[in-house]
């Protein structure tokens, strides 16, 4: 056996675990998934950052493996996993963050402090191969899961097959339904539900516009992963909790910012209105130049936003 798969296997097999509920499967539950998008190549990269795949595979493979008493949360495992294989970066002015000996409970502050964890070479190396992949998923299901590793599924891990059940909600469910949920889920503070459903919002509303700004016409297409349009609430999501793609139109920056300070609007033709309350500089790009204009729809009319939640816009917002 590879001496660098061996120790690995060592390491892996003697994770600094909580007992006080039973051996805590946080860690090794995180690693599996890893391992599963790294196969996959959903992970391309050693940086790992905190994404709606990830950690919706973590919640999915919790309800398949744990039998504990301990609470399924993903902040715990992605701090906690400090060590010469996994190092914390955290963001501009969080430096401090990682001085904290109590770590960190909660999955918002986590993704607010916490940018990317860096994952060793030598382990990136393993991961990437199938054979030495799956050698490091065995090892996790059988020291840590014993006693259900054979619920575990064929670690074959189609894009986006976890975010399905997220997905269907925000295209298909009725906004007062999902609002509700969002409110149970604010109560029991599943900061994690709340941020795969947000995050599937910003990647979804782009895609049925065809990547295009639906007032000014942009689209860039990158052979990079940047994007230049974003999902744009009509009603903020702080009012409205409300993620459904009615309740979003597709922006460039500049544009999504007008928006929402209520320097744009759209009319009940969905048209652009422009408000009088500001002046800008003649260009080829004032945005007075944008009055009437009629805005880019889904070719969906099930996805065409609310005329409604417009309504709401030039009410609260609109100057």
């Amino acid at each position: 056996m590879d001496k660098t798969l061996q120790k690995y296997i060592r390491i892996f097999g003697k994770l600094r675990i909580d007992r006080a509920h039973g051996s805590a499967p946080h860690k090794p539950l995180l690693l599996i998934s890893i391992l599963q998008l790294v196969q996959n190549h959903i992970i391309t990269n050693p940086k790992i950052y905190i994404t709606p795949e990830l950690v919706a595979l973590f919640r999915e493979n919790w309800s398949t493996l744990v039998t504990t008493k301990n609470d399924c949360n993903f902040a715990l495992p992605f701090y906690h996993l400090k060590g010469d294989f996994w190092i914390l970066v955290p963001k501009p002015g969080f430096e401090n963050i990682l001085m904290h000996s109590t770590g960190m409970r909660s999955f918002s502050s986590l993704n607010a402090a916490i940018d990317f964890a860096v994952i060793s070479d030598d382990l990136f190396g393993l991961m990437n191969e199938i054979n030495t992949n799956l050698a490091l998923i065995n090892t996790l299901l059988d020291i840590y899961f014993p006693e259900t590793k054979s619920r575990f599924k064929n670690p074959e891990y189609e894009n986006q097959y976890s975010l399905d059940f997220f997905e269907k909600k925000i295209f298909n469910e009725n906004p007062e339904e999902y609002k509700n949920q969002i409110k149970n889920l604010l109560q029991e503070k599943n900061d994690e539900e709340i941020f795969i459903r947000g995050s599937v919002f910003k990647r979804e509303i782009p895609k049925i516009y065809n990547n295009t700004c639906c007032i000014s016409g942009m689209r860039i297409d990158s052979i990079i992963n940047v994007s230049m349009i974003d999902a744009c609430h009509i009603i903020p999501f702080s009012e409205s909790y409300d993620d459904t793609v009615t309740n979003g139109i597709a922006l460039c920056p500049n544009l999504h910012r007008a928006f929402d300070r209520g320097l744009i609007s759209v009319n009940e033709n969905y048209k652009v209105i422009v408000s009088s309350s500001f002046r800008e500089n003649q260009s080829n790009y004032s945005i007075i130049k944008l009055e009437g204009k009629s805005i880019l729809l889904p070719k969906s009319t099930a996805y065409f936003p609310s005329l409604e939640n417009f309504r709401w816009h030039r009410t609260n917002r609109f100057k």
